[in-house]
């Protein structure tokens, strides 16, 4: 298959496999991503090549630059004991021991080559690590420790990977050169990774200083980045692997430093980031799939190994991971307290339990820097043989990831007391955001925040109340416009925040003030058409739709036609209309008047029927049914002003549209107010204060978008 080909193949599995995880929340995503490319591969036979080279510089440099761009900076200094610890010392301990028991456990595996088996299953998912640990509730410090470790386990099991497979690969080893090489290619790689990044800061800056300021600019020089760190790195023989590590923790460490960068370019960087890892992550373990039938075909095929062998293989790897992870927890989290130092700095903490340490170990999730260095084994060594047992080691290797996967998927929700998920690198952005929404009080209890959902909801409405404030005679259209828009937002934020009975209470509620204000409109369409206002054409045509949706409101039809679908379907009936009229030789001019006089008239009756009801009925005791009944004014009210006389056209649409961006531009201020207010008040904490921010400045960025785009379409 063509490479451009299969590129745009694995994306749009990628794409699917996000469709599929929002409807099967348990699954993993990462988990229908090796199905599909097992199903991909299954039915149509397709493989991809891979070349050792550029499939790490492709996957491992982007990656391990994003982990270190995301690293707590602050918990980076305050456990760089446990977290050095776990990253090195416990990476090392699964390489020698676990390496020694996997060749005792495999017969016929070399020594070298469960070193380096042992390696590359080292490393655990930094996403998923800390999603298991927050919603578990594990103490402060663990979820740190456990975060902070998983970040740095992905260099040094790479490293220790790569000497194991040289050895493997050349059959000779020897422990002190070795060792330097260990040495130099540590050291060179921490320098490149520091000289270049700092280089391609100061560029930044010399450029910024010149004027040379665009945030895609700057957006496309920081991906470029690693690549160019990874290669110059693996150029003189360094380590790439801690090099674009070096330059991901410098890039997030200087980054306060920057203080005259935009917003918009802060905003495009990372969303730009999410899409790379995103795309990368859900490829790799696609590729996985793809490559699981020619690894379970030559292991099942091996009459020394066998499916249930291989299968046991599997499960006891897994356990002997999870024993050496959970048990180096425990009595390193054990010895730890007994020091000094360490009850000093977290005399609040809780000790290490063995219940501590089991959920621990499950936190060993394996992810996409495990498959993508085992899928970097070669086919063959160095004097032209077969490498022994690679099809095995490809299977264990991605059975363990599956498997690490699973457990964490059933025991998750076993564990915690509340509805969890198992997250993974590439996990949609807006779910992360949700594991914020709780912070821990000095006296260690657990203190609860608005969740995101619901601090949009109080920035919308909060909005909407400045827009009111606002609304002049010259500016209704525009303010009613814009209220529409957030009293939709409001809708849908609430849909997902309020539990399935309110939500079931709300609609049913809905459906009878719309049924009250269809109602208003047909008895005043009648009232116009007995007048003789309204030609038999345009009374049919109204009475049609109005009717149309009230059956729809008494079938509890809720689900509106598709957007798309209803702009083709309103040009197709206005053509037919305006070929019918002309046809029958009626004025054109006198069809648009009463169409005029039909929407604002019926619009007006349905919003005397609303108030009507809303002051006999309790509606106003219920803060969710006077929301309804506001939004469905709102929306006539919009209709009418929608439908005022148009006298001067081109002069009336410039005083909407600079309306428009005035009051929007003020609806904004008034979001970041709140969202100081609700940092203030305590009801949300730092961290998803600057996810709001960032959410008011995306907005902003696009109305400023827009403007551009209409400014450059007019000159």
């Amino acid at each position: 298959m063509n490479i451009i080909e299969a590129v745009i193949i694995l994306v749009l599995l990628v794409l699917l496999s996000n469709v599929l995880g929002h409807y099967l929340e348990a699954i993993p995503v990462s988990l229908i991503q090796v199905t599909l490319g097992l199903l991909w591969s299954v039915i149509f036979h397709i493989t991809i090549p891979l070349e050792t080279d550029w499939f790490l510089l492709l996957f491992i440099a982007p990656l391990l630059f994003n982990d270190g761009r995301r690293f707590p900076k602050s918990e980076l200094w305050t456990l760089r004991g446990p977290i050095l610890a776990n990253a090195v010392l416990l990476v090392f301990l699964t390489t020698l021991l676990g390496g020694w028991l996997f060749h005792l456990l495999i017969p016929g595996l070399p020594l070298s080559v469960g070193f380096a088996l042992a390696a590359i299953l080292s490393p655990t998912d930094p996403v998923a690590v800390t999603s298991i640990a927050e919603q578990v509730s594990l103490p402060s410090a663990i979820i740190h420790l456990v975060s902070g470790e998983s970040l740095i386990n992905d260099a040094s099991g790479l490293i220790g990977f790569k000497y194991a497979l040289a050895a493997a690969v050349t059959g000779t080893f020897s422990l002190w050169s070795a060792a330097g090489d260990f040495l130099y290619t540590s050291i060179a790689g921490f320098v490149v990774g520091f000289v270049v990044m700092t280089g391609l800061q100061m560029l930044r800056e010399v450029l910024r200083r010149s004027g040379i300021n665009d945030p895609v600019f700057n957006t496309v020089l920081q991906l470029v980045g690693p690549f160019v760190i990874y290669l110059g790195a693996e150029a003189i023989y360094a380590s790439g692997v801690i090099a674009v590590v070096t330059a991901g923790v410098l890039a997030h460490v200087s980054e306060n430093r920057i203080v005259e960068d935009l917003p918009e370019q802060r905003l495009l960087i990372e969303r730009t980031w999410d899409i790379v890892v995103y795309v990368l992550n859900g490829i790799v373990f696609i590729i996985l799939g793809d490559e699981l039938p020619s690894a379970t075909k030559a292991t099942i095929a091996d009459p020394a190994t066998g499916t249930w062998r291989a299968i046991g293989y599997v499960v006891v790897i897994w356990l002997i991971l999870f024993i050496l992870r959970a048990v180096w927890i425990y009595v390193y989290g054990t010895l730890s307290r007994l020091s000094k130092n360490w009850r000093i700095e977290h005399k609040n903490t809780e000790p290490v339990t063995v219940k501590t340490a089991i959920v621990s170990g499950l936190t060993g999730v394996r992810g996409a820097i495990t498959l993508a260095g085992v899928l970097t084994i070669p086919a063959t060594i160095s004097n032209g043989d077969a490498f022994p047992e690679r099809s095995l080691i490809l299977f264990v290797a991605a059975g363990v990831i599956v498997l690490s996967l699973v457990i964490a998927a059933v025991t998750l929700p076993l564990i915690s007391r509340r509805g969890a998920m198992l997250l993974t690198r590439g996990s949609q952005v807006d779910t992360l955001e949700e594991l914020t929404a709780q912070e821990e009080a000095d006296d260690g209890e657990t203190v609860p925040l608005m969740s995101v959902d619901e601090a949009k909801t109080y920035l919308s409405k909060t909005a909407v109340r400045v827009l009111e404030s606002l609304r002049r005679p010259e500016n209704q259209r525009a303010a009613y416009d814009l209220i529409l828009d957030y009293q939709f937002i409001i809708r849908r934020l609430q849909m997902r925040t309020q539990p399935s009975e309110d939500v079931k209470i709300m609609i049913d509620f809905e459906v009878d003030i719309r049924r009250i204000a269809l109602q208003g409109e047909l008895k005043r369409l009648q009232e116009l058409h007995d007048a003789g206002l309204v030609n038999i054409w345009n009374f049919r045509y109204y009475r049609r739709q109005i009717k149309w949706r009230l059956r729809n409101v008494d079938a509890h039809q809720r689900r509106e036609a598709l957007p798309a679908w209803r702009t083709a379907r309103r040009l197709i009936r206005h053509g037919l209309r305006r070929l019918r009229i002309l046809m029958t030789g009626n004025d054109m001019v006198t069809f648009r008047q009463q169409r005029q006089l039909v929407e604002t008239e019926t619009a007006k009756a349905a919003i005397a029927r609303l108030s009507r009801f809303f002051k006999v009925h309790n509606a106003k005791k219920n803060a969710q049914q006077r929301q309804s009944v506001y939004h469905l004014i709102v929306h006539y009210r919009y209709r009418i002003e929608r439908r005022h006389p148009v006298t001067n056209g081109s002069a009336r649409q410039l005083q909407y549209e600079t309306n428009l961006r005035d009051l929007r531009v003020r609806a904004l201020a008034a979001e970041r107010s709140a969202v100081t207010e609700l940092l203030d008040a305590g009801r949300i904490n730092a961290v998803m204060a600057a996810n709001l921010r960032q959410y008011v400045n995306y907005s902003e960025n696009v109305l400023m978008l827009g403007e551009d785009l209409q400014t450059e379409a007019t000159s």
